[in-house]
């Protein structure tokens, strides 16, 4: 390293996070990312997968992106604004408008890169934002690079949430105003209050926008949060990954004709990053394809979700205040949480300690994620681990 200054700082900073029980190790895995995965030669439980339905290594899935890579190739080649749109692109953004109930939909590299590209696409330095204080980080990275106010709301505070738009709209300061939330909140598990977040947008003729990264596949019979509350007509703005339920990789937005039409020509991570692998788009629309042919995997998931919420309470764990299959397991002190997901970690389950600046500082947590490919039997096991590492670090 040419600079000793920067790398005396980053050793500071590192020890800094070690001490204050921050710092996160990333272990590869040796299988795929399912129920039970191998790690360091061992098998594990798995509890910290987003693959919701189990569908990253479903058959049809590697399948479909055998086939479309043998056809197309590794790699799209281009930008989709060049020649890197490919058929299989097109036929994905249709089914994707189709499965969303929207005029139409648009297909990106990651929902990360979602955020950044529509947010920044649609407002601008005389805009405002109204965004929940617990939005995603995309969302909140999204929102930087606007110049517009962000304009903060206590989470899910309906109250203070109209009071905001109400001030912002009588200000006469912002040209556009925009509310903007999660559809499920990916650390808490709890789902936001949509009805009333668009009364309120459309008493004061607010841009709605929701991130339903961690709605997708499992709400609203898999198409998400929003045909869940019934509010596909009243929603200006839907993004949701392709990596979490549907379980491969990439995002899209969602909505009218006009919407997908202006970020072809003004998003810049649409404009500027090479369109997604032709083998990940295959995989995509085959998985779509599967959640809106049966609703098998989601009611899976959901009966897992119950069974294994249940049995933490029962033990006498905090898993605050859950509306969906996420499941956090809230221990508070930073290094305590850490310890307990070593041991867990030791006695065969794999489950990560989630801690600042993922959540706030004092609210550090084991996020539990089942799936619809758990069996009854993994759960009581990693029940049974919860049990005895909960009574050993005197946490229950």
């Amino acid at each position: 390293m040419t600079s000793q200054t920067f790398a005396l700082y980053l050793r500071q900073q590192l020890a800094e996070l070690k001490a204050q029980g921050l710092f996160n190790t990333i272990e590869p895995l040796e299988s795929a990312n399912g129920p039970i995965i191998r790690m360091n030669g061992r098998s594990l439980i798995n509890l910290s997968s987003n693959n919701y339905l189990g569908l990253a290594s479903d058959t049809r899935l590697v399948a479909a992106a055998i086939e479309a890579t043998q056809a197309f190739g590794a790699g799209s080649g281009a930008v989709r604004t060049i020649n890197g749109t490919l058929q299989l692109h097109a036929k994905l953004d249709e089914k994707l408008a189709a499965f969303k109930q929207t005029e139409a939909a648009l297909s990106f590299q990651s929902g990360f890169n979602c955020n950044m590209a529509a947010i920044s696409a649609v407002m601008g330095a005389d805009d405002a934002i109204l965004s929940d204080e617990l939005n995603h980080a995309s969302i909140i990275d999204g929102c930087r690079l606007t110049k517009s106010a962000v304009i903060r709301y206590r989470h899910s505070d309906m109250n203070d949430l109209r009071a905001k738009a109400k001030e912002a709209r009588e200000s006469g300061k912002y040209k556009n105003i925009m509310v903007i939330t999660d559809g499920v909140f990916s650390m808490d598990g709890d789902i936001a209050k949509l009805p009333e977040i668009v009364d309120i947008a459309e008493a004061f003729d607010l841009i709605t926008y929701v991130d339903d990264a961690h709605g997708s596949g499992v709400l609203g019979g898999g198409a998400g949060t929003v045909k869940h509350f019934g509010l596909s007509a009243r929603i200006d703005i839907q993004i949701g990954t392709l990596s979490k339920a549907v379980g491969v990789v990439g995002g899209y937005v969602a909505g009218s004709r006009e919407l997908i039409e202006w970020l072809k020509v003004r998003s810049r991570p649409f404009l500027f990053s090479t369109a997604m692998p032709p083998g990940s788009v295959a995989a995509c629309i085959a998985a779509i394809d599967i959640l809106q042919g049966s609703k098998e995997l989601q009611d899976r998931l959901w009966e897992n979700a119950a069974y294994l919420q249940r049995g933490l309470k029962e033990l006498g764990f905090s898993i605050g205040h859950t509306q969906t299959p996420i499941t956090p397991c809230i221990l508070g002190n930073e290094e305590a949480t850490q310890q307990f997901s070593t041991r867990l970690y030791e006695e065969g389950v794999y489950a990560k300690a989630i801690v600042f600046p993922t959540v706030p500082k004092g609210s550090g947590r084991i996020r539990n994620m089942p799936t619809a490919a758990h069996t009854k039997e993994m759960l009581d096991q990693a029940l049974a681990v919860y049990e005895k590492v909960g009574h050993e670090l005197d946490l229950i």
